[in-house]
C-alpha cells in the first residue's frame, strides 16, 4: 500500500468512527422519549426485540462489510478481477443464502421463541423482524466494495441516514401510540418497520454511491473461488460480527431468562415485564458511558496491525498504551461520575427513582465494558478475531448461567450482578490473553494510581458537596434538573481530567494527541501533585 492509500485509510477509519459515534449517541438517545413515551412496559416490549434488529445491524455495518472488503484487497493484490460474474454474483447469492437462513429461522419459529421469552404477544414483532435479514446481503456488499477500495464515505453516510431514519421513524411510533392509546405491542412491530425503513435509506444512499464511482469489472475472467468466498462470509464475517456486539449479546441472554426468572423469585408476569423495562433504562446510559471510555481509543486503533508491530515494536507499544490508558482513566471517570449523580439522572431521563440502587450497580459494567472493548479491538488488529469472539460466546453463557441462578434469589439485583460479573469475566480474559501476546506491554505499570485515587476522590467529593449545598435539586422542574445535571457532569469532569493531568497521569506525547494539546501540556508541566 503507498503513502496515498495509507493517508486515505486513516482519514477513512477516522470518518467511520465519527460515524460511529455519531450513531451510537443517537441509538443510545431515543430510548429516553421512547421510555417517556410508552413507559416501562413499552420500554420491555422494545427491549425484548432489540437485540435481534440489533444483531443484523451489525451484519450489515461490520461483519459482512469487513470480510468482503478483505477479499476485495487480497484479490486486487493478486491482480484479478472482481466482476459481476466472479465476484458479485456468487458473494450475493451466498449472503443471501446465510441471511435467508437467518430470515427462514426466525420467521418459522417466532412462536417457539415468543413462548421461550415468555410472551407470546410478541410473536408478530419476532416475524417482521425476520424480514430485516433480508436487507443484509445487499447493504454487506455495497459496504464491503466500497471498503475494500477505500471509500469509507459510502459506509459513514448510509450508517448514519440509517439510524436518523429509524430513530425518527420509532419516536415518531411511540408519540402516536402514547397519543392514541394503542397497545404497547405495537412499538416491537414499530421497531422493525423503522429498521427497515433505515434499510432502504442506507441501500438508497449505496447505491448511488455505486452508480457515480462503478466499481465493477464487466468481464469473467477468473473461476468462481466458492469455498474461499464461503469461509471469509461465513466464518470470518460473523465472527467479526460478535466482536462488536458484547452489550447486544448481554441483552439477548436477558432476553430469554429475565422475566421468566423474575415470575421464579415471585413477581406476577405484568410486574416482571415492567421490572425488565426499568433494567433496560440502564442500557442507553451505559452504552453512553462505554462510547464516552472506549471511543476515543477506539479512534486510535485502526492502524494497528501485525506488520506495524514487527517494523518498530516499542513505538508500537506506546501507541497501544496510550489507546489503554485513554480508555481506562475516562471509563473510570465516566463510572464513578454516573454512579455518583445516578439518582438524579434517573429522575430527569425517567421521571422517577425506581431501580436506582440496581442501576447504580450496573453502572460498573461501563467500566469492564469499555476495557474489554478496547484491549479486544487490539487483539482483533493482531488477527486474534476467532479468540476474541469466543471470550465473547463464555461471556454469554455465563451472563445466561448468573442470571439462571441469581434473578431466582436476589431479582433485579440478581441479573445486574450476572452482568457486571460476565462482563468483568471478559475483561479478564482479553486481558489475559493481551499479556500472552505482548508479553512487554505492561500496561498496569503505566497506570498512575496516585493520580487515578486523587481524581477519584476530589470528582466524587465535589459532586458531594454540590448535592449538600442544593438538597432540593430533585423537587426542582425538569428543565432545571437537566441544567443541575449537565453542570455537575461537566464541571465534575473536567475536575477529573485536570487532576489526572496535573498529577503526571498522562505524558506530553499522550496529551498531543487531544483537542487543545499546548494548554493540557501547560497544565502538565505545573507542579506534580504529590510535591
Amino acid at each position: 500500500m503507498d503513502g496515498n492509500e495509507t493517508n486515505k485509510l486513516v482519514k477513512g477509519a477516522l470518518l467511520l468512527t465519527l460515524a460511529g459515534l455519531l450513531s451510537k449517541v443517537l441509538s443510545a438517545g431515543y430510548r429516553i422519549p421512547l421510555q417517556n413515551l410508552t413507559g416501562d412496559i413499552g420500554f420491555y416490549v422494545y427491549q425484548q426485540v432489540y437485540p435481534i434488529i440489533g444483531m443484523s445491524m451489525m451484519l450489515a455495518l461490520y461483519g459482512f462489510p469487513s470480510a468482503i472488503s478483505k477479499m476485495v484487497v487480497d484479490l486486487d493484490a493478486s491482480g484479478k478481477k472482481h466482476s459481476l460474474q466472479t465476484f458479485y454474483l456468487p458473494i450475493l447469492l451466498i449472503l443471501l443464502i446465510i441471511n435467508g437462513a437467518f430470515f427462514l429461522l426466525l420467521l418459522l419459529n417466532a412462536g417457539w421463541l415468543a413462548s421461550l421469552v415468555g410472551d407470546l404477544n410478541l410473536i408478530q414483532t419476532y416475524q417482521l423482524s425476520a424480514y430485516i435479514f433480508l436487507m443484509v446481503p445487499f447493504l454487506s456488499l455495497l459496504r464491503g466494495v466500497f471498503q475494500g477500495n477505500y471509500e469509507m464515505k459510502p459506509t459513514a453516510f448510509s450508517q448514519v441516514g440509517e439510524q436518523i431514519i429509524r430513530v425518527s421513524i420509532i419516536i415518531a411510533a411511540a408519540l402516536i401510540i402514547s397519543i392514541q392509546g394503542k397497545s404497547l405491542y405495537y412499538i416491537g412491530e414499530a421497531a422493525s418497520y423503522a429498521s427497515l425503513a433505515g434499510g432502504l435509506i442506507a441501500f438508497t444512499i449505496l447505491i448511488l454511491y455505486f452508480i457515480r464511482r462503478k466499481p465493477i469489472n464487466w468481464s469473467r475472467s477468473e473461476p468462481i473461488p466458492w469455498k474461499y468466498y464461503f469461509y471469509n462470509l461465513f466464518v470470518l464475517g460473523m465472527v467479526a460480527t460478535l466482536n462488536h456486539t458484547v452489550l447486544l449479546v448481554i441483552q439477548f441472554a436477558d432476553t430469554f431468562t429475565f422475566v421468566p426468572s423474575l415470575m421464579d423469585y415471585g413477581l406476577t408476569r405484568l410486574e416482571a415485564m415492567e421490572a425488565k423495562g426499568v433494567f433496560d433504562r440502564g442500557q442507553p446510559l451505559i452504552q453512553l458511558g462505554i462510547v464516552l471510555g472506549s471511543s476515543f481509543a477506539l479512534a486510535l486503533i485502526p492502524s494497528i496491525s501485525r506488520k506495524k508491530l514487527n517494523e518498530n515494536r516499542a513505538a508500537f507499544y506506546q501507541y497501544i498504551r496510550s489507546a489503554f490508558l485513554f480508555s481506562f482513566y475516562l471509563a473510570l471517570g465516566a463510572t464513578l461520575g454516573l454512579i455518583g449523580i445516578f439518582k438524579e439522572t434517573n429522575i430527569l431521563l425517567f421521571q422517577d427513582s425506581k431501580g436506582t440502587l440496581p442501576l447504580s450497580v450496573l453502572v460498573l459494567s461501563i467500566f469492564f465494558s469499555s476495557l474489554a472493548i478496547t484491549a479486544s479491538s487490539i487483539l482483533q488488529g493482531l488477527g486474534y478475531i476467532k479468540r476474541t469472539a469466543g471470550f465473547i460466546f463464555i461471556t454469554f453463557l455465563m451472563k445466561i448461567l448468573l442470571n439462571i441462578s441469581l434473578i431466582p434469589m436476589f431479582g433485579m439485583m440478581g441479573s445486574v450482578l450476572a452482568t457486571v460479573i460476565s462482563l468483568m469475566l471478559l475483561f479478564i480474559l482479553v486481558m489475559v490473553e493481551l499479556k500472552r501476546k505482548l508479553p512487554g506491554l505492561k500496561l498496569v505499570r503505566q497506570i498512575n494510581p496516585a493520580a487515578v485515587c486523587l481524581a477519584s476522590i476530589f470528582m466524587l467529593t465535589y459532586i458531594g458537596f454540590m448535592k449538600y449545598i442544593l438538597p432540593g435539586a430533585l423537587s426542582i422542574s425538569r428543565m432545571a434538573l437537566l441544567l443541575y445535571v449537565l453542570f455537575i457532569v461537566f464541571s465534575g469532569g473536567i475536575i477529573f481530567i485536570l487532576t489526572l493531568i496535573r498529577g503526571r497521569a498522562f505524558t506530553e506525547t499522550e496529551l498531543r494527541l487531544l483537542p487543545m494539546a499546548e494548554t493540557l501540556i501547560r497544565i502538565h508541566k505545573g507542579r506534580k501533585i504529590n510535591e
